[in-house]
C-alpha cells in the first residue's frame, strides 16, 4: 500500500501538487508541505500558526477537544499530587518515571546544584531595588551563559543531563533572590536539607540567619507539608504544554545555535506577557476589581457586551475547546485546601460566584469559555502567601523542565533547521 497523500490544486492554472500525509501516534495527521514553496513558488499563510505543526515531538500530548494532557504518555491526573514535581522533571527529561533510588539520587543532585556562582549575586546587587522579578530572572539566567560556557556545544547525553539538572536546580534560587531583590531585603541561600519546593518557600520567607518568622516562646513558623504539596502540584501542572508561545520561542532561539541558557532566558521573556504566563496576575487583579459577590452579575454582563472592552480573565484557552484538565486538578486542590490553608474567603467567594455564573450561562458554554488553569492558580498561590508579582516566576520554575526537554529534543533532531517563517508582504 502506498503512502497517504494530500493534493492541492491551483485554480488559476490547474497545476496540482501532491504531499505526503504524516501520521502521529495521537492527534491530527499533518500534511508534509516542506517542499511547497519549491514546488509552487507560494507560501502558506497561517498567522499565529493555528494550523501549523512546527516540529515532531515525543514529550507532551494535548487533545483539546477531550480535555486531555499527557506527559510522555501519562495523563496529568496520574501525576499532579501523586508524584513529586522532581519525579515529573525526571519523566520529561528521560522519558520514564524514576525508580525509588533514581528519585532519591536525582533529588540529592538537584539540592547540591541549587547554589549560584557568587558572580551572579553581584549581578543582583547591580540591578535596582524594586525591579520586577521576571526582569531580574531573565537577566540572571542570561548571565549563567557567561559562567557555564562549556554548555554551548553539547555532544552527548551526559552533557545534556548536567546542563538540564544545573539550570533546573538553580531556577528556584534565582526566582527567590529576584523577589528579595525586588523588596530590597537580604538574600537567603538554599538549604540542602530541604526538598526542592520547600526550599523555594524557605528562600522566599526566611530572615537573615535562616530563621523563619518568630512566633514567640522560642517557636518559629514552619513550612507546612500541605503547602509544599500544593505548590508541588502547581509546578507539575505547569511543567510542559506542548508548542505554546514560550516553548516555541525557546525552540526558535535554540535553532540558531544560541547558548541553552540564552534560549531559556528568551522563554522567560515570552512567558512574562499577560496573554501567556502573566494571566494569573490579571485574574487576581480582576477579582480585586470586582470587589464583592454582588458585583459579579454586572461584570458578567460587561464580558458578554461586544461593545465593552472588558474581558473576563481566566476563562477559555487557545487549545482546550472544552475544560482545561489542569484547571480541573487545581479546582480539586483548591477545594481540598480551603480550610487547611485558610484561603482568602472573600476572594474565594468572588471567584466561586464568577465561576458559577459563567458555567451556567449559555454565552460562555457555547463558546467553550470554561475556567482555565490561571483562574484557580492565583487564589491558591495567594493562600500560600506568595505575592502577586511572584506568580509568573513560579510559572517559570514549573515550566523549566518542559523548556529543557524541548530544547534537548530539538538539538538532538538531525532534521532540525533554523526557524525562519516567511511573510505576506503588503507594504509599498
Amino acid at each position: 500500500m502506498g503512502k497517504n497523500t494530500f493534493t492541492l490544486t491551483d485554480n488559476r492554472d490547474g497545476r496540482s501538487f501532491e504531499y505526503d500525509i504524516l501520521k502521529g501516534t495521537r492527534g491530527p495527521d499533518v500534511v508534509d508541505i516542506r517542499s511547497f514553496y519549491k514546488d509552487s513558488g507560494m507560501f502558506t499563510y497561517d498567522p499565529g500558526y493555528t494550523s501549523t505543526a512546527s516540529c515532531d515531538s515525543k514529550i507532551t500530548f494535548i487533545d483539546g477537544e477531550n480535555s486531555e494532557l499527557r506527559y510522555r504518555g501519562i495523563p496529568i491526573e496520574e501525576l499532579a499530587g501523586k508524584r513529586s514535581y522532581l519525579d515529573v522533571c525526571y519523566l520529561l527529561f528521560r522519558g520514564n518515571l524514576p525508580t525509588e533510588q533514581e528519585s532519591k539520587d536525582f533529588d540529592l543532585e538537584i539540592r547540591h546544584r541549587s547554589f549560584l556562582d557568587e558572580g551572579i549575586l553581584r549581578l543582583f546587587d547591580a540591578l535596582p531595588d524594586h525591579a520586577h522579578p521576571m526582569a531580574t530572572m531573565g537577566a540572571a539566567t542570561m548571565a549563567l551563559a557567561t559562567i557555564y560556557k562549556d554548555h554551548l556545544n553539547l555532544e552527548n547525553e551526559e552533557e545534556f543531563k548536567i546542563m538540564r539538572r544545573r539550570i533546573l536546580a538553580k531556577m528556584p534560587t534565582i526566582a527567590a533572590m529576584a523577589f528579595r531583590n525586588s523588596r530590597g531585603v537580604p538574600m537567603i541561600y538554599p538549604d540542602i536539607d530541604r526538598y526542592f519546593t520547600e526550599n523555594f518557600l524557605y528562600m522566599l520567607r526566611a530572615y537573615p540567619g535562616g530563621k523563619l518568622k518568630n512566633l514567640g516562646n522560642g517557636l518559629h513558623e514552619e513550612i507546612k507539608q500541605v503547602e509544599v504539596d500544593a505548590l508541588d502540584a502547581i509546578l507539575t501542572l505547569h511543567a510542559d504544554h506542548e508548542q505554546n508561545a514560550s516553548t516555541t520561542t525557546v525552540r526558535n532561539v535554540g535553532s540558531t545555535e544560541a547558548h541553552p541558557y540564552v534560549a531559556i532566558a528568551s522563554g522567560i521573556a515570552a512567558l512574562w506577557g499577560s496573554a501567556h504566563g502573566g494571566a494569573n496576575e490579571k485574574v487576581m487583579d480582576q477579582l480585586q476589581l470586582i470587589g464583592d459577590v454582588k458585583n459579579v452579575p454586572t461584570y458578567i454582563a460587561k464580558a458578554k457586551d461586544k461593545n465593552d472592552p472588558f474581558r473576563l480573565m481566566g476563562f477559555g484557552h487557545r487549545v482546550y475547546k472544552n475544560r482545561d484538565p489542569r484547571a480541573q486538578e487545581l479546582k480539586r486542590l483548591q477545594d481540598k485546601l480551603k480550610e487547611e490553608l485558610n484561603l482568602d474567603s472573600k476572594l474565594l467567594d468572588i471567584a466561586s460566584a464568577v465561576e458559577e455564573a459563567a458555567l451556567s450561562d449559555d454565552y460562555f458554554k457555547e463558546r467553550g469559555l470554561y475556567p482555565n488553569i490561571d483562574f484557580y492558580s492565583g487564589v491558591i498561590l495567594t493562600a500560600l502567601k506568595i505575592p502577586v508579582e511572584m506568580f509568573t516566576p513560579i510559572f517559570v520554575i514549573g515550566r523549566i523542565p518542559g523548556w529543557l526537554a524541548q530544547w534537548s529534543e530539538l538539538k538532538q533532531d538531525p532534521t532540525a533547521k533554523i526557524a525562519r517563517p516567511r511573510q505576506l508582504y503588503t507594504g509599498k
